[in-house]
């Protein structure tokens, strides 16, 4: 086949993958001498003889005898955490992993050096002194030095590695600097070798360590949680892998499949025409018994095992959920292939044997993950690792409560907001799982049919008259993308065949059927401009489903009140409740404003089509504004008066953490205060309209096309929207009409400060806002409203604007926090974000 049939960047893949599978076979580095057959350690009944002597706290390791390099031994090298601080913002959580590095031990004189090797640059198939240069030029990292303590007659020698396993491997002091929580350091004599737990296998090694870590000056996270904050101790585990043999196949990277590129790295010896930096996907090991067949049992089954920590009927979602990718393997060709089981009673969950479902608990909710221990060689994922916060599906719960009740709770029915909590575990175990098999996000997936369990997904809520049905929240089973991922991430054409214009065939036809892909870089920040990517949506058509989110949220708010809550709550738990209800519309709102400067562009491969970006349609993004525009209407944001009488109700005693981070701040007082919760949420739509890079498209797609909405008219639209006067200037919604005008007025005042802001743009903002001085300074009302109008008329023209874009005392400037506390704002979330 030609180039010009398939695209010369698969032609490119299909030679670095054959590259690699001959690098494969080598246990060292491109830029390194191969490691001779008698330095890697022979299979036995362990990796390696391990002796330990309690009284000395020593773990004694047999290595083998040197080669001419002095090296005994390449290993896969492991970090993980065993024990966690439970501190959302600051990260180090139970099961978290460090990076995984090869290891090798080197002998010089009596001393025993560990090092990990540097594959980031390499030389494949280059010849040795291209190899060498690359060696030299880019060095590896010697981590610590032991001493022999005995040789072997066979010319092997045995080292104490207790040293090696008590050194900061997690870089934990680092992270709790990072977070502001203190300058903690390594307290050695507080750290010891929990020699009753060492696991000694035929292909790894574990070792678990306590490691405490003290400070004079802790900060709050960690005086939160520990018993004695001056002094943390943390569980460091450590694996020690062989090297996977040879037989895998190394993938290349395509930007059009949502797969990860976990391997990064630099060859050196690549063709002139080529790029120097390449990319690996990750992915397992997996292997037909019969190659030749299109559909067979495998040699080997990826199996993935969920803590038993979890409890009933959340463990039993979890296996469930996550048994769906079954489906797609099983599509991709591969019979009972993918399996999901509780862990086996007794086994460690740091055992690297295993692929874990960890159930993971903090203080407060956080962030979920899929991970993987990956060889840097290859890609080749040797274990997936998943993290699953616990207080997610209690957040969850809540937010059903609010929608439909408390006292349905418990019921077993298909409102009932438990039953509803599992169905999105279930679709969390299957997400998490896809990051640990070598998947990325696809935030465009809820566009064309909930395609994607890699997507976010917001619960779809249906409108019954006055009732919210909420029966098919979730999708069950993984998507369209989803099995079209792993068909083009694990399918192998029949042996001889062209692999690389296989997969370029695969990528090409799942654009033909009309499928989507969106990744975390192009979905995540207010100045994010692809219409079709966005996180916790719902819907092929934002705008749309904006109105709709609307509707629910109206609907839910008319009747909230005590019930709720479950009975016997505090009732100031109401207020806690309330806030993902009255920001029901906060993620819609985040997709729809990416209509306005939209640019729908996706990850083309020069040939196959794609490459054009076009700007969202005008009449697209005027809908887009107005859907948004509708969001400032005093009237969405205004509550009834009986349930803002409850919402005032007090909280005494100490209060939980969460509880007070999550309800909306007043302005000072402790009663509930409507205004300022009101003036949060229009910020929202408001910020994200008046991002700089998005007011900067909004020039440059006028410029291009004279029929485009711009800057003037944008600003005008909001302006309008929050004009004086009306038969409710001075009724219960003027206070907050009055707050989201003063609120955008200052944010517009505000961006205009911004240096990345387009001079039209500026110009054009500059120039709406003396329109709207000299129309305020016209208007003849009296009262609040004259009042105000009066006061931003003059500080516009004044030289004073800074006055009306600064902070006002206890004036709240973000919302409370949506995604886990410590990260990005969203509510339904148990990302992956690995």
């Amino acid at each position: 086949m030609k180039k010009s049939d398939f695209g010369g960047a698969s032609l490119r893949a299909l030679a670095l993958a054959t590259a690699l599978t001959a690098m494969a076979l080598s246990a060292a580095p491109a830029s390194a001498a191969p490691v001779p057959a008698a330095a890697a350690p022979a299979t036995t009944a362990s990796l390696l003889p391990v002796k330990t002597d309690a009284a000395k706290g020593a773990v004694l390791v047999t290595l083998p005898a040197p080669d001419a390099d002095g090296i005994s031994g390449r290993f896969l090298y492991q970090p993980s955490l065993s024990g966690g601080l439970g501190a959302t913002p600051v990260g180090l959580d139970r099961a978290a992993t460090g990076d995984t590095q090869v290891l090798v031990f080197r002998r010089v004189g009596k001393r025993v050096l560990a090092e990990f090797e540097n594959f980031g640059f390499r030389a494949i198939g280059g010849t040795v002194e291209e190899q060498r240069t690359v060696r030299d030029s880019f060095p590896g990292s010697v981590v610590w030095s032991g001493e022999v303590a005995s040789e072997t007659p066979d010319g092997g020698f045995t080292v104490d590695l207790a040293g090696f396993l008590l050194r900061d491997a997690f870089n934990i002091a680092g992270s709790l600097k990072d977070a502001k929580q203190g300058g903690f350091k390594a307290a050695p004599t507080l750290s010891y070798v929990d020699l009753g737990h060492v696991g000694v296998f035929p292909d790894n090694l574990e070792f678990e360590t306590r490691q405490t870590f003290t400070a004079d000056d802790p900060g709050g996270e960690v005086s939160g949680i520990v018993p004695d904050a001056r002094a943390v101790t943390f569980g460091v585990h450590h694996s020690f892998i062989r090297l996977p043999g040879p037989g895998f196949t190394p993938r290349a990277f395509d930007p059009r499949t949502g797969t990860s590129a976990q391997v990064l790295f630099a060859d050196y010896a690549v063709g002139l025409d080529q790029p120097t930096v390449q990319r690996l996907v990750r992915r397992f090991r997996l292997e037909k018994a019969d190659p030749t067949a299109a559909k067979s049992p495998v040699k080997k089954p990826i199996i993935f095992y969920v803590d038993r920590g979890a409890p009933e009927p959340v463990r039993g979602a979890l296996v469930e959920g996550g048994r769906w990718w079954n489906q797609a393997f099983e599509a991709a060709g591969y019979i009972d292939a993918f399996r999901v089981e509780p862990l086996p009673e007794g086994v460690d969950p740091m055992d690297a044997r295993y692929n874990v479902v960890n159930w993971i608990h903090r203080q407060t909710r956080g962030w979920s993950t899929g991970t993987t221990v990956v060889d840097p060689r290859t890609g080749e994922i040797v274990r997936g690792v998943v993290q699953l916060g616990s207080l997610r599906i209690r957040q969850d719960r809540m937010i059903f409560e609010g929608l439909l009740g408390a006292d349905k709770t418990g019921k077993g029915g298909a409102d009932d907001p438990i039953q509803i909590a599992l169905n999105r575990i279930r679709q969390l175990s299957a997400h998490e799982i896809g990051h640990a098999i070598g998947l990325s996000h696809n935030f465009a997936g809820s566009v064309y049919g909930r395609a994607s369990v890699m997507d976010y997904p917001a619960p779809l809520v249906k409108i019954d008259g006055d009732r919210l049905d909420l029966s098919d929240a979730y999708a069950k089973g993984v998507g369209a993308w989803d099995a079209f991922a792993i068909d083009w991430l694990y399918s192998e054409g029949a042996p001889g065949s062209d692999e690389a214009a296989r997969l370029d065939r695969l990528a090409r036809d799942a654009q033909a059927k009309g499928y989507r892909y969106v990744s975390d870089a192009d979905a995540r920040g207010a100045a994010s401009a692809q219409p079709y990517g966005a996180l916790w949506d719902n819907g092929a058509d934002p705008v749309v489903e904006l109105d709709n989110v609307m509707a629910v949220r109206r609907i839910a708010l008319s009747r909230f009140g005590l019930n709720n809550v479950p009975a016997g709550s505090p009732a100031a738990d109401l207020r806690r409740a309330l806030v993902p209800i009255y920001l029901f519309h906060r993620y819609q709102v985040e997709a729809a404003v990416k209509f306005v400067g939209g640019v729908d562009y996706g990850y083309a491969v020069v040939g196959d089509g794609r490459e054009a970006a076009p700007a969202t349609p005008a009449g697209d993004q005027r809908r887009a504004l107005a859907a948004l525009v509708r969001t400032l209407d005093p009237a969405a944001l205004d509550l009834p008066d009986p349930l803002l009488s409850l919402l005032s109700s007090g909280m005494s005693g100490s209060r939980d953490k969460a509880y007070a981070i999550e309800i909306f701040p007043t302005s000072g007082a402790s009663v509930f205060d409507l205004p300022t919760a009101a003036e949060t949420a229009a910020d929202l739509p408001l910020s994200l309209l008046l991002t700089p890079a998005r007011l900067n498209r909004l020039v440059e797609q006028k410029r291009r096309d004279a029929g485009q909405l711009d800057v003037a008219e944008t600003v005008d639209a909001l302006l309008t929207a929050v004009a004086p006067g009306g038969a409710q200037a001075e009724g219960r919604t003027g206070e907050l009409r009055r707050r989201v005008r003063g609120r955008l007025v200052g944010d517009l005042v505000a961006v205009l400060d911004d240096k990345t802001l387009s001079p039209t743009a500026a110009a054009q903002i500059d120039a709406a806002l003396l329109r709207y001085a000299k129309a305020l300074a016209g208007w003849k009302g009296q009262g609040a409203e004259a009042d105000q109008a009066a006061r931003i008329s003059r500080l516009l023209t004044s030289g004073d604007r800074k006055a009306l874009a600064a902070p006002r005392a206890g004036a709240v400037e973000t919302l409370p926090p949506g995604m886990p506390i410590g990260g990005e704002d969203c509510w339904f979330c148990a990302p992956g974000s690995s």
